[in-house]
């Protein structure tokens, strides 16, 4: 019974982990996806905000099993402010970071109706930093870090991030250029 926070806080960890991959995957799967006249359906999109709100509660649950764990005691100033854990604080500050830029990307999602368009599209870039402070996190602090499957997993996801968010930008360009283009040129 002594290690059921343990044990609920590292697998926890490891769920928050796979959802935020999965919303990044899917967010990016969804920015690079051909838009034809039809409208996307809209599960689509409900979709990415489950797997992000998923991410949340899982963090959440993260953050109460650490908190209720009696083997590194870690207080609320540990887990809400960086440096300060004395058990691994880089690596601990890595995801007091991410638990930051989580709640900004999250949040503003929440509000996006209520944003102007630019601002909550480069709030949401923050998804990017998120993702590598989340994993740098995984793999500097979590017991499982190690573990053959986590690091193929990660490898895995990594490349799938890389290679969709490569296409994004490139995307995104071409539609640049050809937008150029037709622009009428002022004498």
């Amino acid at each position: 019974m002594n290690q059921l926070w343990w044990y609920t806080a590292r697998s926890a960890g490891l769920v928050s982990a796979a959802l935020l991959a999965a919303s990044v995957l899917w967010g990016l799967a969804l920015s690079t996806a051909t838009r034809g006249a039809k409208p996307r359906p809209a599960w689509r999109l409900d979709l990415h905000r489950y797997l992000g709100g998923l991410a949340v509660i899982f963090v959440g649950v993260h953050l109460v099993a650490i908190l209720l764990d009696s083997y590194i005691h870690f207080g609320l100033t540990q887990v809400f402010v960086p440096f300060t854990s004395s058990w691994n604080p880089i690596a601990v500050s890595f995801g007091v970071v991410a638990l930051y830029l989580l709640l900004a990307v999250e949040l503003t999602s929440l509000a996006r109706q209520r944003l102007p368009r630019w601002l909550w599209r480069r709030l949401h870039f923050l998804s990017f930093p998120l993702f590598v402070v989340a994993e740098l996190h995984l793999l500097l602090a979590g017991s499982d870090a190690g573990s053959p499957l986590v690091l193929a997993t990660v490898a895995a996801v990594d490349i799938a991030v890389v290679g969709l968010t490569t296409v994004r930008v490139l995307q995104s360009r071409a539609q640049a250029q050809a937008l150029a283009s037709t622009q009428p040129v002022s004498a």
